[in-house]
């Protein structure tokens, strides 16, 4: 009971925070995981758990209307059935998407409910009603809040020992399948955040940095120092470029000037 209250508490706040202090990216994995993994008594698997959400959940951001799997459910109920099961990071990267992909559901229902509100707050901006809108709003968001607390709650206090027989009944050959499909999905995740930046100007760069991955067996953290290093050279060199085209464009609109005169 004490452990469900806690994971519903961590899932609730968090998303209190992130929608009151205006988006601080406190409901990625990296996070949410960390802080289940210390509710739990286990913060080094939390935070190796999101680590390695994070990658799988890159491109999983709200823009407009769209709707993205819910990255705060499956991180931290993946997370907290992977360490109250004590396997691992498989677990947690079997469960996560499945999850998110389910809670994603369940806050569009949630947008639905909270559109029944539309026409009062109309009528609430009509009459100039500071304080029935904030009042209004603020009903909304502890709505979603207490939508994270039930679903965590009620996840951990039903589905824990559930999900722990569920683990231990699976066979060898599946658990091994499991691995490597976790060990791919970090892949599918950037792949996802790639694709839309996969332009003619841009695939060099990649390549470069396949090359550098496996023909040079150069450390992740050197490819990255070298590509800061490269953004920035290329970025001054753009706007060197840029700034000489403007002052020889201002020096023959002078010249023309003097030639009119």
């Amino acid at each position: 009971m004490q452990t469900a209250i806690l994971v519903g508490l961590v899932l609730a706040v968090l998303w209190f925070l992130e929608k009151m202090l205006g988006t601080p990216m406190v409901i990625r994995p990296l996070v949410v995981s960390s802080l289940i993994g210390i509710v739990l008594g286990d913060a080094k698997t939390g935070i190796i758990i999101g680590a390695t959400l994070e990658l799988i959940f890159l491109g999983a951001i709200q823009i407009g209307g769209a709707v993205p799997p819910d990255v705060l459910v499956g991180a931290g109920l993946g997370t907290a059935f992977a360490i109250l099961t004590g396997e691992g990071s498989e677990v947690a990267l079997a469960l996560a998407l499945p999850i998110a992909i389910l809670a994603q559901s369940l806050k569009v229902a949630v947008f639905i409910i909270r559109s029944w509100f539309m026409d009062f707050a109309v009528k609430l901006a009509k009459d100039a009603n500071i304080k029935g809108l904030v009042a209004l709003n603020l009903g909304g968001l502890i709505l979603q809040c207490f939508m994270y607390f039930m679903v965590g709650f009620v996840a951990i206090l039903f589905g824990s020992s559930t999900v722990e027989a569920f683990v231990e009944n699976i066979p060898e050959v599946i658990m091994r399948g499991l691995t490597v499909a976790g060990g791919l999905l970090p892949a599918v995740g950037f792949a996802l955040l790639l694709q839309p930046m996969m332009t003619t100007k841009n695939i060099i760069y990649f390549l470069l940095g396949f090359i550098m991955v496996s023909y040079l067996n150069l450390p992740i953290l050197a490819i990255t120092i070298l590509g800061v290093i490269l953004a920035f050279v290329i970025t001054n060199e753009m706007n060197g470029k840029d700034s000489g085209t403007h002052d020889k464009t201002q020096e023959n609109d002078g010249l023309e000037g003097l030639f009119d005169a």
